[in-house]
């Protein structure tokens, strides 16, 4: 039975402070030499890299719509057990995402929340704040609070007088409006964690302005939940075939679950960098993760070797899936605003072009119109869509594998373009939902290692 102290840290709403916050209390947690079991809730890919770079261990993405409840709660269960603690990181306020916000996700886990409320322009109000956390949802826990941008003794004072009137929930502790610390990001978000975007001395700060204001040890107490079985081991059989994946700084957007299903249907993963290595390992399938190419376009355009490595093995009928920047790596080339040009792979008859305004963002339900290396036709797949590029029109005789839908919306239009062996798209594929579709992935790379 594992009873490893777990909470969700969710906020009042974006930029309250959930990222800082939690990536100190990891620090700070690593730094009592207790192992941290990062998480994040929602389909992030950047602050589970950013939780690696400060824990050391590798952070999953607990997102109830696309992976559902059981493989959630599995994974949940499979990689915390053993750690000393366990710290769920929200996604935007509690509330927001429906099924995929960290209340639901900490309803459905019974876990207790501890809230970052931002009160930099706010005393007594924040009580009403929490008590409407506290009272939204049933069955939703606020077990404390986390105060961020304090900006005196008074002022803390007045906020905890209210909350301790009128609330249930405990303050934690805070950060003060004074500390100076912040992570650098782009278009796409904070810098990842491949990126080393965190000194040491900055995390060492954030660490010890957490350990002051904190109270880890009442965290502890508090976050103490009931048993539960342990999950069931993913198995590791013999690997059946080898899967090039592409990981590097350009190609760094991966969901570690869909590592540990491919392994567990007997993939062996070789990780390899279009970047700086001068050609793709030998392999069964290729999988193109995203990422980043934009940032590194003339760096993959100049690797020519690299290029013609990934053109032979496509031109071989072996099995290639890419998911946004590794799709965009498939094509003729990336486009930027300034009519800069650096050519790619392409595979694909269009060219991407970055724009400054965000393309598109949200969840995605695919369902496939026809058998492909994903199953038969009318596969369900789930996944998740956040870009700033846009393709050129595709030419008509291109096959678009997916008919896309948006939940609560309806069909959006076609897309997964299949080509040959290839198919790719703007997707980000999450497969805790589709087992079946990882064994057929497999199925054809075992296939295509025996031509």
């Amino acid at each position: 039975m594992t009873v490893t102290p777990a909470f969700v840290l969710s906020g009042v709403s974006s930029g309250s402070g959930k990222t800082t916050v939690s990536l100190g209390l990891m620090a700070a947690f690593s730094r009592r030499s207790l192992q941290v079991a990062p998480f994040k809730c929602g389909p992030d890919f950047i602050d589970p890299g950013l939780h690696h770079f400060v824990t050391g261990r590798i952070s999953r993405n607990l997102d109830l719509w696309m992976g559902g409840e059981t493989f959630s709660r599995d994974s949940f269960l499979r990689n915390s057990a053993g750690a000393d603690i366990a710290i769920i990181e929200g996604v935007m306020g509690m509330f927001d995402g429906g099924l995929s916000s960290s209340g639901v996700l900490s309803r459905k886990f019974a876990l207790p929340n501890i809230l970052v409320l931002d009160v930099r322009s706010m005393s007594e109000s924040a009580a009403a704040v929490i008590k409407g956390f506290e009272t939204l949802m049933a069955g939703v826990t606020v077990t404390g609070v986390i105060l961020n941008r304090i900006a005196s003794e008074r002022h803390l004072q007045l906020v905890k007088n209210a909350v301790e009137e009128h609330c249930n929930a405990e303050i934690l502790g805070y950060l003060p409006r004074t500390m100076e610390f912040s992570i650098p990001s782009r278009h796409l978000g904070l810098l990842t964690g491949d990126e080393a975007p965190l000194s040491p001395e900055a995390l060492q700060l954030l660490a010890e302005k957490i350990e002051k204001h904190v109270n880890l040890d009442r965290i502890l107490e508090l976050c103490s939940p009931a048993a539960h079985p342990p999950a069931a081991l993913l198995p590791v059989p013999a690997p059946t075939c080898r899967i090039a994946v592409a990981r590097d700084k350009a190609f760094c957007f991966y969901y570690e679950d869909n590592f540990d299903l491919l392994r567990a249907a007997g993939a062996e993963l070789l990780f390899f960098s279009p970047i700086e290595d001068t050609e793709m390992p030998a392999a069964d399938a290729l999988y193109l993760g995203g990422g980043y190419p934009e940032l590194y376009a003339d760096a993959l355009s100049e690797n020519h070797s690299m290029l013609s490595s990934i053109r032979s093995f496509i031109a071989a009928g072996r099995p290639v899936f890419a998911e946004c920047g590794g799709f965009m790596y498939l094509t003729e080339g990336i486009e930027e605003e300034e009519g800069r040009f650096a050519p790619l792979i392409g595979h694909f008859p269009v060219r991407a072009t970055m724009n400054q305004r965000r393309a598109s963002l949200g969840y995605r339900e695919l369902t496939t119109r026809a058998e492909s290396f994903f199953g038969p036709e009318g596969t369900v797949l789930r996944g998740h869509e956040f870009h700033y590029s846009k393709i050129s029109a595709m030419p008509d005789e291109i096959e678009r594998l997916f008919t896309v839908n948006k939940p609560g919306v309806g069909e959006l239009a076609s897309e997964g373009y299949r080509k040959g062996s290839v198919v790719g798209g703007y997707m980000h594929l999450h497969f805790g939902r589709a087992p079946a579709a990882v064994e057929k992935f497999i199925a054809e790379a075992v296939h295509s290692s025996e031509k």
